[in-house]
């Protein structure tokens, strides 16, 4: 649904709102994330994770590849 560099974008904005939160359990420097995107039709949607992602697992109720019926 979004471009490489629009998810990137995204994820860097992510990123700095959650770290200004500074949440106890949060870690210091790089916070994991992945953020689910409905689009418009059933088929649109988009997964960004943060940027310094390390692995590659998206819970199966994110994945609408899995999920199609």
């Amino acid at each position: 649904m979004f471009s490489p560099k629009l998810k990137s974008i995204i994820a860097d904005k992510i990123q700095v709102i959650l770290q200004e939160t500074a949440h106890d359990e949060l870690p210091d420097g790089e916070i994991q994330f992945i953020l689910h995107v409905d689009g418009a039709e059933g088929w649109s949607w988009a997964n960004i994770r943060n940027n310094g992602s390390v692995g590659g697992f998206v819970p199966v109720e994110l994945d609408k590849n899995l999920t199609k019926k």
